[in-house]
């Protein structure tokens, strides 16, 4: 039956294979969670615990997990720019959209669903 040294070398090949496998691919699955934790990322937990879920949905959401925890950074947040008044924008752009909002919350609109104001109808029509 050939040599037991052989025999019990195998076994512990495929064993220590096994292992490996086992120990590398929740350690592969792992790098968006730690990534997240680096970065200081507000949705970290959710990261991790979604990581574990990509483990039993043959990997199908490990991607986007990479994607979700790459995306923020500390120094910069989301990557989103945000212009201060002294760049020529940003605070006074935004109230003027806020009160041209409020204004046209507090204008009845009629039952059929078309904006009192002729204007709006223009932009919603040329907007079709």
């Amino acid at each position: 039956m050939g040599d037991p040294f052989l025999n019990y070398f195998a076994l512990f090949l495929l064993v220590f294979v096994v292992v490996v496998l086992f120990y590398g691919i929740i350690a592969i699955h792992d790098i968006p969670a730690k990534i997240a934790e680096s970065r200081h990322h507000p949705h970290q937990d959710a990261i991790h615990a979604a990581g574990w879920v990509s483990l039993f949905t043959l990997h199908a959401l490990w991607p986007f997990l990479w994607i979700w925890a790459m995306a923020y950074r500390p120094e910069r947040g989301w990557g989103i720019s945000h212009q201060s008044a002294a760049d020529g924008g940003g605070a006074a752009d935004t109230s003027s959209e806020l009160e041209d909002l409020r204004r046209r919350v507090r204008r009845p609109e009629p039952d059929n669903g078309t904006p009192a104001d002729p204007d709006l109808r223009f932009d919603l029509l040329r907007n079709l």
